[in-house]
């Protein structure tokens, strides 16, 4: 056990550990209420003072819901080393979320906007206050759940912050590799000497990867054999992707870096947030500062994705569901266009049902005056013009199933459970997905013949053109639709 004069802790109950300090879980020695500790170790006491301090010093300046509370800076009894006494988030990090088989192929579009949110609101405070942080990944971003039971995410670990307005730049290096500038990649991981400064904008290329992992699941740039076993490539992805590349995978040694513009079909967001989301994440994740945006422009991209409202469409020809992102303000034709823009159905071919009625649009209605949709209950979308089915697009979840090893391995073994169950979760939503597919097209068929029955006795012979449903259809490379 060790204590402070306020708090208590059992050296066992460890929530995270570096180079400098560890962090415990504690009680309050008044109330019993938990919190986290942060000890630092004898390595921390050879910084230069000021470095000591610094992280004090930021956290005391700081007061926000989504950046983790400073209570109390004390001693422990004996050795007198410095700890910090913080809020504790309970339901573990961002990278502990990404790491549940569950959220293998990332977060769902509701968590994901979550954490958008949550991240963006926590950087602005602190850019407000003119602080870099220096090292943003999942594992420094804390969750805890509300009394709503919505996720909150909190930034954490301020030990590499320091002070610095945005026209300052800064010469020493901290970061952990797979999220760092490659800037300072080059000089800390490749040990290569270079007298580059960095400015401010080293946060967003981690905000930018941070992003990308909590959409995919997975890193963005990712050489043969890792990031940590093959630093070089590493690098050579990084700084050599082109313009608009959010993504580079070398796939075999020594061989081409496979670029990508979009987010990999096992993501689960949708199309409509994509779009909004790919221009956000290609600005961020560019290696020359000078090209990279800036903190204003990413809050105010970032703050119009956040500001829109979804209306929810299922597209009953193509058999298809969107989500539709529309500022509450904008008119029914900007709302048409959004839409053809992901169906590719023009504006006045478009009809739609809503809870079993035709549902009519007037042309400068505005979008907050909409009828509510849900996931469960969208607008169910006709086209005048016959259809080609799209169906749901998915990658087949054989194809993620891990090779079975037949030597016994404890970390191989523990992995491949992972693999598996990553797959069987994959399994099981696109199951869901069809299912309510096939519970739309079924619905939408109904109301759409209820109606020409109501019409017309004749309504067979001018009714929309229909695809029967069973069709099932390959893609290339494993990908797949059904309808």
């Amino acid at each position: 056990m060790q204590s402070t004069p306020n708090y208590l802790w059992n050296t066992d109950d460890v929530l995270g550990q570096g180079a400098t300090a560890s962090v415990y879980k504690a009680r309050s020695k008044r109330s019993g209420e938990l919190v986290a500790v942060k000890v630092f170790n004898n390595a921390s006491y050879l910084r230069p003072q000021e470095v000591q301090m610094r992280e004090f010093e930021v956290l005391r300046k700081l007061n926000h819901k989504n950046i983790v509370k400073l209570f109390a800076v004390e001693e422990t009894g004996n050795s007198k080393q410095k700890v910090l006494v913080m809020e504790y988030c309970s339901r573990g990090s961002l990278l502990s979320v990404l790491e549940d088989p569950e959220n293998s192929f990332g977060l769902s579009e509701s968590e994901f906007l979550i954490v958008l949110h949550c991240v963006v609101a926590g950087m602005n405070h602190l850019r407000e206050n003119s602080i870099v942080h220096r090292d943003i990944k999942p594992g420094n971003i804390m969750r805890l759940v509300g009394e709503d039971g919505q996720s909150i995410y909190k930034l954490t670990d301020f030990g590499a912050a320091r002070e610095l307005d945005d026209d300052e730049k800064f010469v020493s290096v901290y970061g952990t590799e797979e999220y760092l500038h490659p800037d300072m990649y080059e000089r800390a991981v490749l040990r290569k000497p270079q007298q580059k400064a960095y400015g401010v904008t080293v946060d967003l290329w981690s905000i930018g990867v941070t992003f990308y992992h909590a959409a995919t699941g997975s890193l963005p740039f990712i050489p043969f054999g890792g990031p940590r076993r093959n630093k070089e490539i590493m690098y050579k992805i990084t700084t050599e992707k082109p313009a608009g590349a959010i993504a580079g995978i070398q796939r075999q040694e020594n061989g081409p870096i496979e670029w990508s513009y979009e987010l990999p079909i096992t993501c689960q967001l949708s199309v409509g947030l994509k779009s909004q989301l790919i221009p956000i994440l290609a600005n961020i994740l560019e290696v020359d500062q000078e090209k990279c945006w800036g903190f204003d422009q990413f809050f105010a991209e970032t703050s119009d994705i956040l500001h829109r409202i979804v209306v929810h469409v299922f597209s009953l020809q193509q058999a298809t569901m969107h989500r539709v992102y529309i500022h509450a303000y904008n008119t029914t034709t900007i709302f048409l266009e959004a839409v053809f823009t992901q169906t590719n159905i023009a504006p006045h071919h478009q009809e739609y049902f809503f809870e079993g009625h035709p549902y009519q649009l007037e042309p400068n209605l505005q979008a907050h005056n909409f009828s509510r949709t849900t996931e469960n209950s969208p607008l169910t979308l006709l086209s005048s013009e016959p259809e080609e089915p799209v169906g749901v697009r998915f990658r087949d979840p054989s194809l993620e199933f891990p090779k079975f090893v037949p030597k016994v391995d404890v970390l191989v073994d523990c992995s491949m459970a992972k693999g598996v169950l990553s797959a069987v979760h994959q399994t099981l939503k696109i199951s869901r997905l069809l299912l309510k597919c096939q519970e739309f097209i079924l619905r939408g068929l109904y109301w759409h013949v209820f109606q020409m029955e109501s019409l017309s006795p004749l309504w067979l012979s001018t009714s929309h053109v229909l695809t029967p449903m069973g069709r099932f259809s390959s893609g290339h490379g494993g990908d797949y639709s059904c309808v």
